[in-house]
């Protein structure tokens, strides 16, 4: 059987992770998990609870909304968070041996808890900053301890160009090839702006590869329209247009030149759905023509048509339940596996997933794409 790369697993922060790694003298920065006078675990900054953290199984979905039910009626939980964690959900030599058992050869791995705080540390970017080295020092014991199965993606950010120039560099020392970056303005700015041109160029020349997941950062919509209640995981608006943001930002980058500029830039698109993608790819080109013709001239000169920029430098991934067979064959191999382990949505058996044949199934020596070389492409292999 051809190897498989799994391109969205989760590795679990520990309780003190962010404190263990943070320089000493942003320690009262640190993000924490503490538990509340009821038990419940919940990530913390500056003495604020931010949200409740829970130990996540496949497919528990509704458990997970229940769990959250406990605490607003002031229910002790019914299980203490550290008794039921397992060591695979945060230990990177244990993952390893787990992705055996899955039937996958290496997984990337993105923070867990890493995807609730970063809207909120905006605030305050040295706290943002000093938290996202804290974890990205971390990855670097993923690679050693990861047996070269476990890919960890570090938590970057766009808005200080010289901490990031600085941690680019230290992550290629360690042999961190991927970086969680937000598909969002920075600071009013486009990602394409002229003032990123050193950025782009950076990621290329240390070999690291942009990747956009869905996390809480700055919104793409006014805060108007997110109506749902403070004590809320996730808001439906976020759900519903979960693809928006990496659609906006391809775009953007596409057509202000961004890939024409840095013909070898990769970007990652991971857990923010894949089924746009073919209607996205056509709206790409025929706004670009459209709008072209009517002003007279395009925003920037390109080379090659808005989607072919778009498959030659992005890649997807597709869950199963995307039937990404039937994606390929509308726009070509971009797409990528995943299971997304191990989140409620996900799955702890993405190989039975994929081949399913009511989901149009397909071994992986058929699409290797799908399967692993075009991860292998993000990790520049």
């Amino acid at each position: 059987m051809a190897a498989v790369i799994d391109s969205d697993q989760h590795l679990f922060e520990t309780r003190t992770c962010w404190l263990d790694h943070i320089d000493p003298a942003a320690r009262a920065d640190a993000l924490t998990i503490e538990d509340d006078e009821l038990g419940y675990p919940w990530l913390t900054w500056r003495g604020r609870h931010l949200q409740p953290v829970d130990v996540q199984r496949p497919g528990q979905t509704a458990e997970i909304g229940n769990w959250r039910e406990r605490i607003r009626n002031g229910l002790p939980p019914a299980e203490r968070y550290d008794d039921v964690l397992p060591r695979n959900y945060w230990d990177p030599a244990a993952r390893a041996e787990q992705l055996t058992t899955m039937g996958l050869a290496e997984a990337v791995v993105f923070p867990n808890f890493g995807l609730l705080w970063e809207r909120t540390l905006d605030a305050s970017l040295p706290a943002l900053t000093a938290n996202m080295t804290a974890w990205n020092r971390w990855c670097a014991s993923v690679v050693t301890d990861g047996r070269g199965r476990v890919h960890p993606v570090a938590h970057v950010t766009l808005r200080d160009a010289d901490w990031l120039h600085a941690e680019l560099a230290s992550l290629a020392r360690a042999g961190v090839k991927l970086a969680m970056v937000a598909p969002a303005l920075v600071d009013g700015r486009a990602l394409s702006h002229p003032q990123h041109v050193p950025i782009w160029r950076a990621f290329v020349e240390h070999g690291i590869t942009p990747v956009f997941h869905v996390a809480d950062q700055r919104r793409p919509f006014g805060d108007g329209w997110y109506t749902e209640p403070d004590d809320s995981f996730v808001a439906p608006l976020e759900s519903v247009f979960l693809w928006t943001p990496a659609a906006l930002a391809a775009t953007d980058l596409i057509l202000n030149g961004t890939f024409e500029r840095f013909p070898d830039l990769r970007i990652g698109i991971v857990e923010l759905s894949a089924v746009w993608v073919p209607m996205f790819l056509m709206m790409l080109d025929g706004g670009y023509d459209f709008t072209a013709r009517l002003n007279g001239r395009p925003i920037a000169p390109l080379s090659k048509r808005p989607s072919e920029y778009f498959l030659e430098q992005f890649r997807v991934s597709s869950f199963a339940y995307e039937l990404p067979e039937r994606l390929i064959k509308q726009t070509g191999d971009v797409y990528m596996c995943c299971s997304d382990y191990p989140h409620s949505e996900g799955t702890a058996t993405p190989l039975d997933d994929y081949v399913a044949p009511e989901r149009h199934g397909v071994e992986p020596a058929a699409r290797p794409g799908l399967f692993h070389s075009n991860v292998e492409f993000l990790l520049r292999r």
